[in-house]
C-alpha cells in the first residue's frame, strides 16, 4: 500500500509471473478492487472474473479506463481537502484499487497513433505520481523500460523495482537505476536457467535477490475462483 513497482527484464526471465503474485493477492484481498491493462490480452486475462475493468490490447479503451482512474483519483483528492489530510485511511471509506499494466511498451511505443500513446502516458504517469496517497496503487511490467520508450518522468516515480534477468548491464540499471551495477548489483548475473529471480529494490534501501512463485494456470483457476467466493461473501 502507498507504493507503486516496475517490473523489468528480458523475456521469459519471469517478470508477468511476478507480476501475477501481486495480482494473485490483491484478487484475494477483498478490499482491493482490480483494474487489469494487459497488452498480451492472455497474461492476466485469468483474473478478469474478479477485475473491476479488464482490457486487452486496445489503446482506446485503455485511455478511457486511465481517465476513470484519473476522475476517481481527482474525487478522492477533494475529500482529503475537506478533511485536511494527505492520505486517505480504511475509515475513509475508499476501497484500495489495483491498476495492473501488462506490456507497458506496448501502450507507449508499439500501438495506435502517437498522440494516442502520449495520452496513455501522460495519465499513467499522473496516476503513478499521485495515486499512492490516495491507494491507487500501479504494478507495470515492460522488457527493457528505456528513455526511448518509458521516459524517465515516469520510469522515476515507481519507488519499488524488480529487475529480473537483463543481458546487458545497462539494461539491469536502466530497471533499477544507475549506479547499482558499479556497486555490485547487476540482474545480468542471475543465470538464465533461474527462472523467477530477480532483484527488488525497496524505496530507500538496496536490491535484494528474491524468486517468485511460479503459479500454473490450474493454480490460477483455482486461486481465482476462491478469489470469487471471498469476495461474494463480503459483498
Amino acid at each position: 500500500m502507498y507504493r507503486n513497482i516496475l517490473l523489468g527484464g528480458e523475456p521469459g526471465s519471469g517478470k508477468s509471473v511476478a507480476q501475477g503474485n501481486i495480482v494473485s493477492h490483491a484478487a484475494l484481498s477483498t478490499d482491493v478492487d482490480l483494474i487489469l491493462i494487459d497488452g498480451k490480452l492472455v497474461e492476466l486475462l485469468p483474473y478478469a472474473p474478479v477485475a473491476k475493468q479488464f482490457v486487452g490490447n486496445d489503446i482506446r479503451k485503455a485511455i478511457q479506463v486511465l481517465k476513470a482512474v484519473q476522475t476517481e483519483m481527482d474525487e478522492r483528492y477533494l475529500h482529503l481537502a475537506r478533511t485536511g489530510r494527505n492520505k486517505i485511511t480504511q475509515n475513509d471509506g475508499y476501497r484500495a484499487t489495483l491498476l495492473a499494466v501488462d506490456e507497458l511498451a506496448y501502450f507507449l511505443a508499439s500501438t495506435g497513433t502517437k498522440e494516442q500513446q502520449e495520452e496513455f502516458f501522460v495519465l499513467l504517469r499522473d496516476i503513478v505520481a499521485r495515486g499512492r496517497a490516495i491507494g491507487i496503487i500501479v504494478v507495470a511490467a515492460t522488457q527493457r523500460p528505456s528513455a526511448d520508450i518509458v521516459k524517465t518522468s515516469l520510469r522515476d516515480q515507481f519507488s519499488y523495482r524488480l529487475a529480473f534477468r537483463c543481458s546487458t548491464d545497462s539494461s539491469s540499471d536502466i530497471i533499477l537505476g544507475t549506479g547499482w551495477v558499479s556497486e555490485g548489483h547487476s540482474a545480468k548475473d542471475i543465470p538464465p536457467e533461474e527462472l523467477g529471480q530477480g532483484l527488488l529494490l525497496a524505496e530507500g534501501g538496496r536490491p535484494r535477490r528474491i524468486k517468485t512463485a511460479y503459479l500454473v494456470r490450474d493454480d490460477i483457476d483455482r486461486l481465482v475462483r476462491r478469489a470469487v467466493h471471498l469476495r461474494r461473501a463480503a459483498a
